[in-house]
């Protein structure tokens, strides 16, 4: 079964959905004790990391989350879920992450003629094979909605990297877990495939 966190921020029915279409039964639960019988963890949310860290610990949810993704079973964040993963986030402030992959979250730049925040499609440029990419063809574009990203200490954590007025990670993954920063449930067939790979990850 394949388990989606939910700490109240995010739409994790459309996740749910994205799942239903490729053949898939994934559950939407709050409950600690059942995300820590997960066999297969994800972790979405869109909002501000300061109010998600913090819903994550008044739910109980930290411990569980980080035992899962110890644990060696399949995890996969989902945009602020991705963020959610690193050490620290500068988003309004400096807030503590979950610290499991070395790293910040910062802003994007103000340049002339970039807009943020990053919305719409761009595309993703993989570092290297990986199972929940097989069968997407390379350089396949993906919706992504955000201000901030991620900024990994170890470029060997970047799974795909994509530019907009720089070149950021749009994929982190290690061993059993993967993040996006992308949305793969709105982001048509592309999306589609990657969530069925993760449904046999």
């Amino acid at each position: 079964m394949i388990t989606i966190v939910d700490y109240g921020m995010g739409n994790l029915r459309s996740v749910q959905k994205a799942f239903e279409k490729v053949g898939a039964e994934a559950q939407i639960c709050t409950n600690p004790e059942e995300i820590a019988k997960a066999s297969k963890l994800i972790l979405p949310g869109v909002g501000a990391f300061r109010d998600a860290i913090q819903a994550l610990k008044d739910q109980n949810l930290v411990e569980p989350i980080l035992e899962h993704a110890n644990s060696g079973k399949p995890f996969l964040g989902i945009c602020l879920g991705l963020q959610l993963l690193f050490d620290v986030s500068y988003e309004d402030g400096e807030y503590e992450g979950l610290g499991i992959i070395p790293g910040k979250v910062v802003r994007f730049q103000d340049q002339p003629g970039l807009k943020i925040p990053h919305m719409g499609w761009n595309q993703i440029d993989a570092t290297r094979p990986h199972p929940l990419l097989a069968g997407i063809p390379e350089h396949e574009h993906f919706y992504f909605v955000h201000s901030y990203y991620v900024a990994p200490d170890n470029d060997d954590d970047v799974a795909a990297w994509t530019e907009y007025g720089c070149r950021f990670a749009s994929m982190v993954a290690r061993d059993n877990l993967v993040a996006c920063q992308f949305h793969p449930e709105k982001s048509q067939n592309a999306g589609l495939k990657l969530l069925q790979n993760f449904a046999a990850f």
